[in-house]
């Protein structure tokens, strides 16, 4: 199987534009709750699953509906199926509104297809019902053929759906993103990837209008207070022009190497000391026939013709050259020197390995 390989290089130079804070940051309190629940999926064309418990569910559920008892034994396989419903409380979903839900086959359902999924509690990690589903088709966005003799066909993943607006909203669970420190209001930006130098800049540009507001905590907590004259019903117009501002964020020196996908990611701020590399390639063939041996004297008695495998290696060894590498500090520098050699992309795994042990490559390697 040929992997196809990808070097892609990531330049960030200093006439770059800045990001927006928005875009970089995380407002502490204001998050999403997960919410988890176990659900029945009926009307299924028997496609459904052949589990126990699913018939358990479903003899419970018709018994809290009705005052005839089902055994769960007599009741009909292949038309329901237990699922997992999940779906994520956000942090302004108020009572009444919906949210979107995940269901997911737990037994061995083949598909979801066509099938509704029954009122089902959804609760939080507290053991709490945040949200309740409404009876609903199950989209999956996939298909399955079976034929008579058991070969079957499926498009995209047939046992896992979605509804959109699958639930409605039973508690609130509102985010405080404004706490109260000394008698100040205050609001704490963490920082998505943690570094000094934008952790900084975030603080100059929030400064620049509002003075003695920011305080640097570490290199992934700025905090900023609100000042006095931003009234109470002023807050959220406040951290919205604060989040509006653009920074420049700075990049760390670092190579992403993934193997598996063949994709090399390699930092605006890498930069090569200068260095000598010699780029050659090893060969190797392995051939594998089999060839007929014959008795070497004929009619000789109890003398068989026989098929002897033979395999046939042979070794070709490319020349290098010893290539001189510019010491380079940009990404376009590095790309033309890494084109220059005429290395693959195989090749440059090895070669920025190599200048790291040698000490040339000025920047951290991550292997994924």
């Amino acid at each position: 199987m040929k992997l196809r390989w990808l070097l892609l290089l990531v330049a960030l130079t200093c006439s770059a534009h800045g990001a927006r804070i928005k875009d970089i940051v995380d407002v502490e309190g204001v998050r999403g709750n997960p919410l988890m629940g176990v659900g029945l999926v009926v009307g299924l064309n028997a496609s459904g699953d052949n589990s126990i418990p699913s018939q358990q569910m479903l003899a419970s559920l018709l018994r809290r509906n009705g005052d005839v008892t089902f055994d769960p034994k007599d009741l009909g396989i292949g038309s329901v199926a237990q699922v997992m419903v999940t779906a994520e409380l956000g942090p302004w979903d108020r009572v009444g509104s919906r949210i979107d839900v995940d269901v997911s086959a737990i037994g061995d359902a083949s598909s979801l297809q066509g099938g509704i999924l029954l009122a089902t509690e959804l609760k939080g990690a507290n053991g709490e019902v945040y949200a309740v589903t409404r009876a609903a088709s199950v989209s999956t966005s996939s298909w399955t053929v079976e034929g008579k003799t058991g070969s079957s066909v499926a498009k995209n993943h047939p046992t896992v759906g979605r509804i959109t607006g699958g639930a409605y909203v039973e508690r609130e669970e509102l985010s405080d993103f404004i706490e109260n420190l000394g008698g100040n209001r205050v609001v704490t930006l963490n920082l998505r990837n943690s570094d000094f130098t934008t952790a900084e800049r975030i603080g100059q540009a929030i400064s620049s209008e509002y003075n003695d507001s920011v305080y640097v905590e570490d290199a992934g907590t700025i905090r900023v207070k609100i000042p006095d004259s931003v009234g109470f019903r002023e807050e959220v117009r406040f951290v919205d022009r604060i989040m509006s501002y653009d920074v420049k964020v700075d990049m760390p020196a670092v190579v992403v190497i993934n193997e598996r996908t063949g994709t090399i990611v390699v930092g605006g701020n890498v930069a090569i000391s200068e260095t000598a590399v010699a780029q050659g390639s090893l060969v190797v063939k392995i051939k594998e026939q089999e060839q007929v041996s014959q008795p070497s004297t004929p009619f000789t008695e109890g003398a068989t013709t026989a098929i002897v495998p033979e395999s046939t290696i042979m070794v070709e060894e490319e020349e290098g050259s010893l290539i001189r590498v510019p010491d380079v500090v940009t990404v376009t520098e590095l790309a033309n020197a890494l084109n220059a050699i005429g290395a693959t992309p195989r090749d440059l795994i090895a070669i920025f390995n190599a200048l790291k042990v040698a000490g040339a490559l000025q920047a951290r390697i991550e292997m994924m």
